[in-house]
Order: structure tokens, then C-alpha cells, then sequence
């Protein structure tokens, strides 16, 4: 207890750090981020291990704002002919006490006190650090508000963001195990379609900043390939899409696409799924055939000059064809059958995935006991993916497999790496996504 106290004490020199550039963020009306940092020193007492690396983070950039800081002001008073020796001296001491205070949140004084959940504390504060690093840039590079917050309280976007990686991390941590994995994924994925297109109902209802440009856009996948061809801009998702291709690879179908999401909900209301030789042969087929008819209508809407409205008709139509096959043939099949047979983006993905280096791999100590294949509601796997040691073209990384595996013989693989490690760095990356799309991604 004295121990705990006096680690206790040892947190006033970081703390007072963190508050100092809060009390800088204040002055310059920047109330949001003087809320994440008052919010980042009340967790510096929770004694949480992620905490702790985040902290050291946040007084690393900082350091770097402060030094930053300093050369402008330099500048400034040396283009009015202003003295300014002070002036650097009052702020090296200020870096000085910036730099002081992160040596000791990282220091192995402090490093006992920070004693919960240590195991999994670098791939939370990865996730934290990564969330909040893509939603600032991505606020700081926008041409408009990318953010609710700043929408509805200018000024409040990085609580926010705050919010937003607080989220990510603690889902992180309820990933951490593949049975967390296999249990929140179907969940959050709800969230995120549910929030989408409520967002997009409230937009439609007269709240036009619910809305990320103002202008509508038809959410149906197959329009990310299809809908700049056939307007000849508009390359945003589709620039999105491949990024998160580079970055997880086919896992964009099993996590962050808002439709997917329903025909993950629909298929679980069926029967345990099982391999099918017709729907896998489909897989290619029935997705290759949706893709060059949504691409050849395009391109002869554009041809023929049809209007807008017109072809949104067309997208509505390949949507709601969609919506049936999950309502009709997902549901009994207890399968994906949208997502495998239906979706031309489905395709894409399974193939330009395979530019990630990112795989699941079955060992060779594999019993063939099952599991696997009654849990795989993408058909990716029947008894020759087990011989082979790899699941089909289908295989969106979901992890379902891997969970199911009583003796641990599936599991994610990337070059270099451990499969624990592999596996951590991949959660990693698609829960940030996952924040990240929470927070920007509106029609």
C-alpha cells in the first residue's frame, strides 16, 4: 500500500506534463484536446498497463510541439527585432520538464505501479495511440468537418477522438483471445452498419450534417467499383477500399463492411454451416458475374448519357436483389451466400486481398476433427482445405476458425512473425479500422 502510494506521488510530474499542455490547448480555444489530456491523466490512475505507454506517447508529441513551438516564437520575435534569449530559456525548461516526465512514466519506478493487464498492454495502447493518430490526421487533412463532434460542437472534435481510441482499445481487449475474437466480432460489425445507416436515416430526414459531403450516395458495395466508373469520379471508397486491402487483406468483408454485416446476422439465424461444392464453385462464378454486370452497366449508363437518378435505380435494384439472397438462401443455408456468391466486391477482395501478406494456415498436427468447417460461414474451408493446410478463396480472416480449433493448429501467419504476435498485430490494425470507421465513415 505505501508502495502503491508512493508510485502514486511519482505520477505528479507527468500528470502536471499532460495538464500543461492541456492548460496550452485552452488557451489556444482548443477545448476538446484540453479534455483529452485531462482525461488521459484521471487514467494514469487507474494503474492500467496500455495507460502507461500511451502517456509516454502523448509527452514524446509533446516535447515535439513544445520544441516546435519554440522555433516559431524564435522566429517571430527575430523578424520584429525582438529579444528573445528569455524566451528560449523559459521553454527549453519547459521541454526539459516534458522530457524529465516521460523518462519516468517509462521509467521502471513507475513501471510496478502500472501492474493491470500487462500482458496485453502494447497492443492496446497501439490501438489507442494508432485510432487517435489516423482520426487526427484524417480531421487535420479534410477540406470539411469529418467529425460529429465538430459538426454539433466546434471545437470538441478530439474528445472525440479521445472517445473514439478509449473504444478501440477496450475492444482490443476483448479481442485479445480467439474466443473474444469470435464473440465480439459479429458485434461490433452490427454496431458499425447499425450506426451507419442510422446516421444515413437521420441524414435523409432533414439533419444534413449527419451526412459526410451533403451530397447522397447509394450504400451498396457493388457502387465502389461501379459508381466512379460510371461517373467518372468519386474515388474515395474505392481509395479506401484498397488501403484497407493493404492493410488487412480480405478482412474488410468479416469486419468493417456496413452490408456484410447483415448477411452475417441473417446466416446466424440458420443451422450450423457446412461446406457446399455448389456454393463454392459460385464463389468465382456467381461474384464474377456480378462484377462485369455491374461494371458493364456502368459503363453503358455512361455511354448513353443516363441520368443520375436513373442509375440510381439500377444500384438500388442490384442492392435489394442482395437483401433477398441474405433474407431467402442465407438464413436456411446457415452461410454467408451473399457475401460468397452474391457480392462483387466480395470477389475483389479475396483476390487483390491476396497482395497482403496476411493468411490463416491450418497445421500439420491438424486432427481434421471438424470444428473448423461448422463454424466457416464464408465456405472456406471443407476436408481438402484441411489437407492442404489453407482455407478456400473465400477466407475473409474473420478468425472464427480459429477459435473453433480445441488444439490449436489455426491460426493467423504474417512473414517474421510468431502466430501470437501475427495475431495481436492483426487485431491491432482491424480494430483501429474498425474506431476509425466508426467515426468518418458516412455516406
Amino acid at each position: 500500500m505505501e508502495n502503491g502510494t508512493l508510485n502514486s506521488y511519482r505520477l505528479i510530474l507527468p500528470s502536471a506534463a499532460l495538464l500543461l499542455l492541456g492548460a496550452h490547448a485552452l488557451r489556444q480555444g482548443d477545448f476538446g484536446l484540453t479534455a483529452f489530456f485531462a482525461a488521459l491523466v484521471g487514467l494514469l490512475f487507474t494503474r492500467q498497463g496500455w495507460v502507461r505507454l500511451v502517456g509516454g506517447a502523448a509527452l514524446l508529441w509533446g516535447g515535439l510541439a513544445w520544441a516546435q513551438i519554440t522555433v516559431d516564437l524564435v522566429a517571430f520575435r527575430q523578424a520584429f527585432g525582438l529579444a528573445w534569449g528569455r524566451l528560449v530559456m523559459i521553454m527549453g525548461i519547459v521541454i526539459l520538464l516534458d522530457g524529465l516526465a516521460m523518462a519516468l512514466l517509462l521509467g521502471p519506478r513507475l513501471d510496478r505501479f502500472f501492474d493491470r493487464d500487462r500482458e496485453w498492454a502494447w497492443p492496446r495502447a497501439a490501438i489507442f495511440i494508432l485510432t487517435v493518430f489516423t482520426l487526427a490526421l484524417v480531421r487535420a487533412k479534410a477540406p470539411f468537418p469529418v467529425l460529429l463532434a465538430d459538426r454539433y460542437l466546434p471545437g470538441w472534435g478530439w474528445l472525440e477522438i479521445f472517445l473514439l481510441g478509449f473504444y478501440a482499445q477496450w475492444i482490443g481487449s476483448l479481442m485479445a483471445s480467439p474466443a473474444g475474437h469470435r464473440r465480439v466480432r459479429p458485434r461490433i460489425w452490427g454496431l458499425f452498419s447499425a450506426l451507419f445507416f442510422l446516421q444515413l436515416a437521420l441524414g435523409l430526414s432533414g439533419m444534413d450534417r449527419m451526412l459526410m459531403t451533403g451530397t447522397l450516395h447509394l450504400p451498396v458495395p457493388a457502387l465502389i467499383v461501379a459508381g466512379p466508373v460510371f461517373r467518372g469520379a468519386g474515388f474515395f471508397m474505392l481509395i479506401l477500399f484498397g488501403v484497407t486491402l493493404v492493410l488487412v487483406g480480405p478482412a474488410w468483408c468479416s469486419h468493417l463492411c456496413y452490408i456484410g454485416a447483415w448477411d452475417d446476422a441473417m446466416s446466424r439465424l440458420g443451422p450450423r454451416p457446412a461446406p457446399s461444392a455448389t456454393l463454392r464453385r459460385l464463389s468465382v462464378l456467381g461474384r464474377g458475374a456480378s462484377l462485369v454486370l455491374a461494371v458493364g452497366v456502368a459503363l453503358a449508363l455512361r455511354a448513353f448519357g443516363v441520368p443520375g437518378a436513373t442509375a440510381v435505380l439500377f444500384g438500388a435494384a442490384f442492392g435489394l436483389g442482395g437483401v433477398a439472397v441474405m433474407v431467402l438462401v442465407s438464413r436456411r443455408r446457415g452461410m454467408m451466400v451473399h457475401c460468397t456468391t452474391w457480392c462483387p466486391m466480395g470477389l475483389v477482395a479475396n483476390i487483390l486481398g491476396r497482395l497482403s501478406p496476411w493468411r490463416i494456415r491450418i497445421g500439420a498436427d491438424c486432427t481434421r476433427c471438424g470444428a473448423c468447417l461448422t463454424r466457416c460461414r464464408y465456405n472456406a474451408l471443407d476436408e481438402s482445405g484441411l489437407e492442404r493446410g489453407r482455407p478456400g478463396l473465400s477466407c475473409t480472416l474473420c478468425g472464427d476458425c480459429v477459435s473453433a480449433c480445441a488444439h490449436r493448429q489455426i491460426g493467423y501467419v504474417f512473414p517474421g512473425l510468431s502466430n501470437r504476435t501475427a495475431r495481436a498485430l492483426f487485431i491491432v490494425l482491424a480494430v483501429t479500422l474498425h474506431a476509425v470507421f466508426l467515426g468518418v465513415a458516412r455516406i
